[in-house]
């Protein structure tokens, strides 16, 4: 009899539980450096392509940094220069035979972009909250840009639609290019029409510009940071980019009856975006010169 209540319960839970855990409900796509993700525990590391995120975990970006992740229903998340961005209730369920992605966005600083993906294989349900400091956004497909600073928090509405909510406030914005501003501790401003000019200017705070050496899912690049014959020297470059924020890697190669140790970057687009990247580096963390291989 308990053999066949635990194959029930277990019938029950693949029936409208938890879908494919193989996908996390978020993973990072892109990564203009440095950045970094900060997990409940405190531990902090650099922002790798293919990081499983998970809830409470912490994404912060540094100076001319940008952050690109994806949700598990193909909705695209972005992150500008010197941002926080916290996450909670990431959950993906079944209800009523039908997939639930669920995410709360908490964007603690900077300018950040929602953007659901149109043309996604995708058909099932999302329950999206984005939180900018004091403005809370219920998403119900669409694009949007935000940003949270020292004196006022924005939220402008690209396309689609939100339920937006602050102190007393509560509305809805449906009025393709129109924007929200709440100073601190002030009265929100009315929402008004954006041009496309200033909504040009504050897109490119969270897009990752060609040329500024950003790793991205699917490059296939690598520069090469040292190569040096010892463990510890390498392991010094190593810890001191990573630190910095830089996603670096060690793998050891073999030279006729020696063994080298090679600390470098991947997943570059281009050579071009390889060769920038490295440029950078040289005369910094013990670095003399710089090579960049496919």
């Amino acid at each position: 009899m308990k053999i066949k209540a635990l194959l029930f319960a277990f019938c029950v839970l693949l029936a409208g539980g938890v879908f494919a855990a193989d996908k996390p409900v978020i993973t990072v796509e892109g990564v203009q450096m440095p950045a970094w993700v900060e997990r409940a525990s405190g531990a902090r590391d650099p922002l790798t392509l293919g990081t499983r995120l998970a809830g409470s975990d912490r994404i912060y970006t540094g100076p001319g940094a940008r952050a690109l992740l994806r949700l598990v229903d193909g909705s695209t998340v972005k992150l500008g220069e010197n941002g926080i961005l916290a996450l909670e209730d990431l959950g993906k369920k079944k209800i009523k035979m039908k997939d639930l992605v669920t995410a709360s966005l908490d964007v603690v600083k900077g300018a950040f972009r929602f953007t659901t993906q149109a043309l996604s294989k995708y058909r099932g349900e999302r329950d999206v909250k984005v939180r900018i400091v004091t403005i809370t956004a219920g998403i119900r497909g669409t694009d949007f840009w935000g940003k949270a600073d020292d004196t006022r928090d924005i939220l402008c509405l690209i396309e689609g639609k939100v339920a937006v909510t602050r102190a007393q406030e509560s509305f809805t914005m449906n009025e393709p290019m129109s924007f929200y501003i709440a100073p601190k501790n002030q009265p929100g401003q009315p929402v008004a029409k954006v041009e496309q000019k200033q909504l040009d200017v504050w897109a490119a705070e969270t897009e990752i510009a060609a040329g500024k050496g950003a790793i991205r899912k699917g490059g296939k690049w690598r520069v090469y940071l040292a190569e040096v014959s010892g463990q510890e020297e390498a392991l010094k470059v190593y810890d001191a980019l990573r630190n910095a924020g830089y996603a670096a890697e060690i793998r050891p190669a073999k030279k006729e009856e020696a063994t080298t140790y090679r600390v470098r970057v991947s997943h570059f687009m281009s050579k071009k975006e390889a060769e920038m990247f490295g440029a950078a580096f040289v005369g910094k963390f013990g670095i003399t010169e710089t090579r960049v291989s496919k």
